[in-house]
């Protein structure tokens, strides 16, 4: 059998996260009937992250195998024409035998954005984050700097799912503004349950001067959730970029013609 990657992108909106679940309709479930269709046969998706109830994907990778014969490059549109509008593949490749969509990924980017504005833009609803108070784009960026490094993450991170270590290694963490929209970049080894919607509250926190970003390092060793900022609304955060070494790596563009992973900003 072939192993397939895919390279998608979805609007999280009307999706109950990514993860098949028994009552809700979710992005994996909507896909894997679509490729049912095509292949001539059950398929079971892996996918490269959970992403909760109204996240969104700019790019996303995902695997299947198959043992349909169809070409690489007539599944996307395949796959589209049996997907509903806010899911898209934009791309496949076929991968090695042990390529894994979830465990063979290097790093993964998301980025939040928040609307910072006194109106909001009914085109940006359930897109971004709308924050009308204002806020400090300086001590913003003086706090996402503090989440840099190898540490535990168990100050950022919801209750929801068991992981055997809550400690990650981030290699950016940055705020920054244009016009009225604030974004805010994260890339690390793994993420966990919550944990950049997390940062970005506690960014929001540093911001009004609930917390200082000094004390950030602090607040990671003591692990508290309790004393950090709030999770922030889902439909603002976006996975951006995923990682991977080989085809898949240039499947999703992070990865040169020889399959070497590009991994700088």
């Amino acid at each position: 059998m072939r192993n397939l990657a895919l390279h998608l992108s979805y609007l999280g909106s009307a999706y109950h996260g990514w993860q098949t679940q028994k009552t809700e309709v979710t992005v994996q479930e909507t896909m894997e009937e679509a490729l049912s269709l095509v292949c001539g046969h059950r398929v079971k998706l892996t996918g490269c992250g959970r992403t909760d109830a109204g996240v969104h994907a700019m790019h996303y990778c995902a695997n299947f195998r198959t043992d349909c014969a169809i070409p690489v490059e007539k599944v996307p549109l395949a796959v589209n024409a049996r997907l509903p509008g806010d899911i898209a593949v934009k791309a496949c490749c076929e991968v090695d035998e042990g390529f894994n969509a979830i465990s063979s990924c290097i790093q993964k980017e998301y980025v939040y954005r928040i609307h910072n504005s006194r109106i909001p833009d009914p085109f940006l609803e359930n897109r971004v984050c709308f924050y009308p108070q204002r806020l400090d784009i300086d001590n913003m960026s003086r706090a996402a700097e503090a989440f840099v490094g190898t540490h535990d993450f168990a100050a950022v991170r919801s209750v929801g799912t068991e992981t055997r270590s809550t400690v990650r290694t981030v290699y950016w963490c940055e705020a920054k503004k244009e016009g009225e929209m604030i974004t805010v970049r994260i890339c690390a080894d793994g993420f966990l349950y919550n944990m950049v919607r997390a940062i970005v509250g506690t960014l929001v926190f540093a911001s009004y001067g609930k917390l200082q970003p000094e004390e950030i390092p602090h607040l990671l060793e003591l692990g508290d959730r309790r004393l950090t900022g709030p999770t922030m609304p889902p439909g603002g955060l976006y996975m951006n970029r995923v990682w991977y070494e080989g085809s898949a790596g240039v499947l999703m563009g992070t990865a040169d013609a020889e399959g070497r992973p590009l991994l700088e900003r």
